[in-house]
């Protein structure tokens, strides 16, 4: 993530031994992380179902059948 707007950590937690152990960032910052984490998990998906080589199914197809499954129990 280096070069993407991300600035150093300007405060880290330590231990007793003045080990790092933590890192405090912005809220703005941990948002952004959760953010790009969200945006690799579904490229990793993707490309995992892509790899798969399963035939795809429309979102609407799949609805449709999730709520047959639901309406028979």
């Amino acid at each position: 993530m280096k070069g993407q707007d991300m600035t150093e950590p300007k405060q880290f937690l330590t231990n007793e031994k003045g080990e790092r152990i933590g890192v405090l960032i912005s809220v703005e910052e941990y948002e952004k992380i959760l953010d790009d984490l969200e945006e690799l998990w579904a490229i990793r998906e993707f490309d995992e179902a892509k790899a798969s080589g399963e035939t795809p199914v429309p979102v609407e197809d799949a609805i449709a059948r999730i709520e047959r499954e639901r309406n028979r129990k």
